[in-house]
């Protein structure tokens, strides 16, 4: 259950005590069915699976939970088929064209009945809670995804102020100084993938994959004014990543230096090997979070913020 990607929200330290109630407060918005004329229903679901009841799973400071949800897949294509079947239908028998309100009922009526028939795709989202650090980390590299899963804890617990990063550093100028003179915080070191562009509207853009990013051709590219807009990075010999100018973290993946302190044969169980990730991984970003903050200026939100 390593996550792969990481948006970023932080809350302020008052809202650490309203999670307290966490538990309960998930348990009311649990997920359910899908029901026959619904199109989705979106919900609390266990991290261990959605055969198991609990709905978090805590060390230290640390809350894990995850977001499920149930859509039924109706394809446009498989709508508008049916459809043009009736219209023809009724061409052929009343010898008319259905106008515009008419052809609108008709559209309702036919998902109406194709609706209950849908197959319905289950999926889940992981994230988790710092108390003590005030982060919450989604395991997904969209923005839209990410804050509705803030909002599915908001509505859980009435009130969740979360909100995205606000640095005091543009990651944008920091990064492109960071390639262009090499001048890297300690403990990082340039990976092998960039986005560059030109920050003029419509600009060129340039990426870059399996790249020495200290090569002559990167390097023409930043002298004709591209900026960095995504930045491979290795941190601490413990993890790689892509860093967004938006500070979304993508491909993140721990080393080995990292994974080789999982023992995994001794893991008798799904609940210990979640367990044991969960306690690696979150004291690994730690680390990681400390750092971010530091570069770019990323203060906890007070109360009035």
């Amino acid at each position: 259950m390593l996550f792969r990607n990481l948006t970023l929200f932080r809350f302020p330290e008052s809202t650490a005590k309203s999670l307290e109630t966490l538990e309960k407060d998930l348990d009311s918005q649990r997920l359910r069915e899908c029901g026959p004329m619904e199109m989705e229903t979106r919900g609390f679901v266990s991290p261990f699976g959605r055969s198991r009841e609990e709905l978090m799973h805590q060390v230290g400071a640390y809350t894990l939970i995850s977001v499920g949800s149930e859509y039924r897949l109706l394809p446009s294509s498989v709508v508008n088929e049916t459809l043009a079947q009736k219209i023809s239908a009724i061409a052929e028998k009343e010898g008319r064209r259905p106008g515009g309100k008419e052809r609108k009922r008709l559209k309702e009526e036919v998902i109406s009945e194709l609706l209950p028939r849908a197959f319905i795709r289950p999926s889940r989202l992981s994230a988790y809670l710092d108390a003590q650090d005030g982060w919450f980390v989604v395991d997904s590299a969209s923005r839209k995804v990410a804050e509705d899963a803030v909002s599915q804890v908001r509505e859980a617990i009435g009130r969740f102020p979360a909100t995205p990063m606000a640095p005091e550093e543009s990651p944008r100028t920091l990064m492109t100084d960071w390639l262009t003179h090499g001048n890297l915080p300690a403990g990082l070191v340039l990976g092998d993938e960039v986005e560059l562009r030109d920050p003029a509207e419509a600009g060129a853009v340039v990426r870059c994959r399996r790249q020495d990013l200290e090569s002559d051709e990167v390097r023409e590219h930043l002298k004709s004014g591209k900026q960095v807009f995504q930045l491979g990075l290795e941190y601490d010999d413990r993890m790689s990543f892509v860093l967004g100018e938006d500070l979304v973290v993508r491909k993140l993946r721990f080393l080995d230096v990292v994974l080789d302190q999982l023992d995994k044969d001794n893991l008798e169980s799904v609940e210990a090997e979640l367990d044991a990730n969960f306690a690696l991984m979150t004291l690994e970003l730690k680390n990681l979070f400390a750092r971010l903050e530091e570069w770019f200026g990323l203060p906890r939100p007070g109360d009035r913020d």
